[in-house]
């Protein structure tokens, strides 16, 4: 299990809903000590160990259910008939459930981009920054906890996951083209939020443009232009808190 620190972040950076389940006491005869880990998916997929037999199992069951709870907790199990072994002693274990919550498609890595990058760390939001400029996307300002796609945006969105309830859009590109292919393509998606950056006339001819291409008025009812809350301000951090703002109040369900 040397390397479930390696393991738990790629199932953060594949959005894997996972339960990290540590041995935080031990008392009398124990398999394992303290500190000791496994990894649990909700597919009952398994990354190390907390001491194996009967106790895994009932850990295991355990952790499937913290996972369709979306509840963290700690359980006690002693070592006796219920776990089917006979050590005698008791193991205190903590159900750690990661990787549930919401995740922002952020298209477009410029200074608006950046901005909301650093306001959504410490939210539940789990961010995914999409660009094709190396010089932009590999930017060291960007906080380690975003996740950085390095491509085309048609790239990102055929391989992207796509939940109903916890998939939130933002897009801010360099370019009015390029933002009005990627609102073409992502009308049509289920998502929780979409948002578009720019005016309200911008949105307008975005709408007249691709009316002619047969979108309809339900699917541009789903698209929030200007987005975020109107709170006045046009530079990137204010732009940022306004977004971060509307995303978290929809999160919310304020």
């Amino acid at each position: 299990m040397s390397n479930w620190m390696s393991t738990l972040e790629e199932f953060r950076q594949k959005g894997t809903p996972t339960v990290m389940v540590t041995v935080t006491q031990c008392t009398g005869s124990t398999p394992r000590e303290p500190g000791a880990k496994m990894l649990v998916t909700s597919e009952g997929l398994m990354w190390g160990t907390i001491g194996g037999g009967h106790l895994e199992e009932c850990a295991l069951q355990d952790a499937r259910r913290c996972l369709n709870e979306g509840k963290t907790q700690t359980i006690r199990y002693p070592l006796g008939a219920k776990t089917g072994q006979c050590c005698g002693g008791v193991v205190e274990l903590l159900f750690e459930v990661l990787n549930t919550g919401p995740h922002l498609y952020l298209f477009g890595a410029g200074h608006v981009g950046q901005a909301v990058c650093k306001v959504m760390v410490g939210t539940p939001f789990l961010v995914h920054l999409i660009d094709d400029r190396k010089e932009w996307i590999r930017q060291e300002s960007i906080p380690k906890e975003v996740i950085c796609h390095e491509c085309e945006w048609d790239e990102f969105v055929e391989q992207a996951k796509w939940d109903p309830e916890k998939t939130y859009v933002a897009i801010m590109t360099y370019r009015h083209d390029v933002d009005q292919e990627i609102v073409k393509n992502l009308v049509c998606r289920q998502m929780r939020y979409l948002g578009l950056i720019g005016s309200q006339s911008k949105w307008e001819r975005f709408k007249q443009r691709l009316q002619l291409q047969g979108i309809s008025e339900s699917e541009f009812a789903k698209v929030r232009c200007p987005l975020g809350l109107p709170i006045g301000g046009k530079s990137p951090q204010e732009v940022a808190i306004s977004l971060a703002s509307e995303l978290l109040q929809n999160y919310y369900g304020k």
